[in-house]
């Protein structure tokens, strides 16, 4: 149990695995005891034998010792930091948004309110003429304002401020309404018809040649300030 005899094991492995000892003896002392006289199942007698010794897997060991690894740093506070941060970020967000949409807004309520001064500055100078829909929402000079005068015009019909109507010629006509105080809120109420009318540059340019219209109605923002400025 102390010492491990390799000659021993041999001669007991040999003596397992089948050698005839008679054979080896009756042959000369100079040949190799283990030259061909194994039978032929001798190692697969003993590989059968040796998985019984075995049944548990070894067990898991480090070649070069334990590895002994760090604990790795807390990311609780860096977290936390984050979700505070975004949480602020989308706050903001939709506050610059509000911002953005009420700015928009106020400034569309102030080009609606424009628009109407100038619809009615032309009613009243000449009642009696029509004010052609189209003669008056047209820029000759810019397609994109155009479609902003129709946009901020639409409002105008919406809340009840102006009507269109067709003249004997089936052309559209539009004309500022006025109205008392008790009379706004049943215009306002009141039932009306929508239109959704669809507007492209080739359509633009044959309007103005067919209207034969030069100059716009209604003058660009920055242009009616100035004209304001002049006046005062």
């Amino acid at each position: 149990m102390s010492a491990f005899d390799s000659t021993a094991f041999a001669e007991d492995l040999l003596t397992f695995m089948g050698i005839n000892r008679t054979e080896v003896q009756e042959t000369d002392d100079s040949e190799d005891v283990t030259g061909g006289f194994l039978p032929s199942d001798a190692w697969q007698t003993m590989g059968e034998e040796a998985p019984k010794y075995f049944r548990r897997a070894p067990t898991f060991h480090y070649m070069m010792g334990s590895f002994k690894s760090e604990s790795p740093v807390p990311k609780q506070r860096i977290e936390r930091q984050k979700k505070a941060s975004r949480g602020k970020a989308e706050r903001a967000m939709p506050a610059q948004l509000k911002k953005m949409e009420e700015s928009h807004q106020e400034a569309t309520e102030k080009e609606v309110e424009r628009i109407l001064r100038i619809l009615q500055t032309h009613f009243e100078s000449d009642p009696d003429t029509p004010i052609y829909f189209f003669d008056f929402v047209i820029d000759p000079n810019s397609f994109a304002r155009t479609v902003e005068n129709m946009f901020h015009v639409s409002f105008l019909i919406r809340d009840g401020l102006a009507k269109i109507k067709l003249d004997e010629d089936e052309l559209p006509v539009i004309e500022p309404i006025k109205l008392c105080r008790g009379e706004e809120e049943d215009s306002r109420a009141g039932a009306r018809n929508q239109v959704i009318l669809s507007l492209d540059q080739k359509e633009w340019k044959e309007i103005i040649e067919i209207f034969q219209i030069k100059e716009a109605m209604i003058t660009p923002l920055s242009q009616s300030t100035e004209e304001d400025m002049d006046t005062e």
